[in-house]
């Protein structure tokens, strides 16, 4: 079967591991110093701010941005929970806005008519590696005078007009899970073009402290340990590359596909390919899902990213009307684009979604 996703591990990162595991520095030290400097240089410089979760950087950006109780801020409902979670922690009230069918992502006319007195901020999510329209979403941050919080968990090297996922935003939240476009095998990262919230965010993730025993605030624990990060600084060297490589992969499968809605790739954006995620057209998950069994028969995986909206979890369950999600929810997959595929495999991908497409 080739997997959906594959994290790559090798001999560098072992070897990095058993650099912080002689050095006895095992907690938040060089390493995490190093590998925030590291990011920094690919987000124009900005402040890194390491945590332990893509999740906790998102939670603690909202707090460390202002964001709390009375607040809203708007999200998309297609996206992983934690978009609307972190939300939720902050004390603030997520607020679901539909997507735009061609990038997957968040629609920003949609986003203008629920703006409010109460909208704090915007958090557009670069879902599957295609940034966000955020040339607009400056403009209605300008207009209104809302923040923009960048979700980017999935959007490593994603870039609109030369500039990264990662720099528009008051902060942005990148994760490092291991099906990530790179990997720390765990943790996060807030990046902020702000001294004070880069600082205030030190602070939260540290028990409130940046001098030991000296509790400034009330703070979390959601320090990233010199483990991770000596695994991150690694992925990070290696992250150019391996994008090169899905991208690479990306256009043979859309050379090449048939019956189906390839991904998008809309003018003046970059596409770093987290997931390539096609569409079987007709509006109905059982088409989906026989495309879906029929790529199983033939030995290649796939997942769905994702089968229920936020809003209709049962964390939220709200009575919506987002059309434009409750349809790609019923046509969307994910296939394998990640940099571990071979030519071989590349080409039974492609049989193998051909075949199945013809067999609808």
């Amino acid at each position: 079967m080739i997997p959906a996703a594959k994290p790559i591990i090798g001999d560098e990162e072992r070897e990095a591991v058993d650099r912080v595991l002689r050095s006895g520095m095992l907690a938040q030290g060089p390493e995490v110093a190093a590998f925030e400097a590291e990011f920094s240089a690919h987000v124009g410089g900005r402040h890194c701010v390491a945590m332990n979760s893509g999740t906790s950087a998102l939670h603690l950006g909202f707090i460390a941005a202002g964001v709390g109780p009375g607040d809203e801020v708007i999200v998309p409902s297609f996206s992983f929970a934690a978009t609307a979670n972190s939300v939720a922690l902050a004390g603030a009230t997520p607020i679901f806005a539909d997507i735009d069918p061609a990038t997957f992502n968040m629609d920003p006319d949609h986003v203008e008519t629920l703006i409010t007195k109460k909208t704090k901020a915007i958090m557009p999510v670069h879902l599957y590696g295609h940034i966000a329209a955020m040339d607009r979403y400056e403009e209605i941050s300008n207009k209104y005078g809302v923040k923009i919080i960048e979700d980017a968990a999935q959007g490593h090297l994603a870039s609109l007009n030369g500039r990264n996922a990662g720099e528009f935003g008051v902060v942005a939240s990148f994760s490092f899970y291991p099906t990530k476009n790179m990997t720390a095998g765990e943790g996060g990262m807030v990046v902020t073009d702000d001294a004070e919230v880069a600082r205030l965010l030190r602070l939260l993730r540290n028990q409130g402290q940046e001098i030991r025993y000296r509790n400034e605030i009330v703070g979390f624990n959601t320090r990233m340990t010199d483990i991770h990060a000596a695994i991150g600084r690694v992925q990070l060297r290696k992250l150019p590359g391996w994008t090169a490589q899905r991208q690479a992969n990306a256009a043979y499968l859309d050379a090449n596909l048939k019956g189906v809605i390839v991904p998008h790739v809309a003018p003046g954006t970059t596409h770093s390919y987290h997931q390539y995620t096609i569409r079987i057209p007709g509006g109905s998950a059982e088409k989906r899902d026989a495309f879906m069994a029929g790529l199983t028969e033939r030995g290649v995986g796939s997942g769905v990213y994702y089968p229920t909206p936020i809003h209709r979890l049962p964390s939220f369950m709200l009575d919506l009307d987002l059309p434009q999600t409750e349809l790609i929810i019923k046509e969307c997959l994910s296939l394998p684009v990640h940099p571990s595929l071979s030519q071989a495999d590349l080409e039974t991908i492609v049989s193998a979604a051909n075949e199945a497409a013809a067999a609808l």
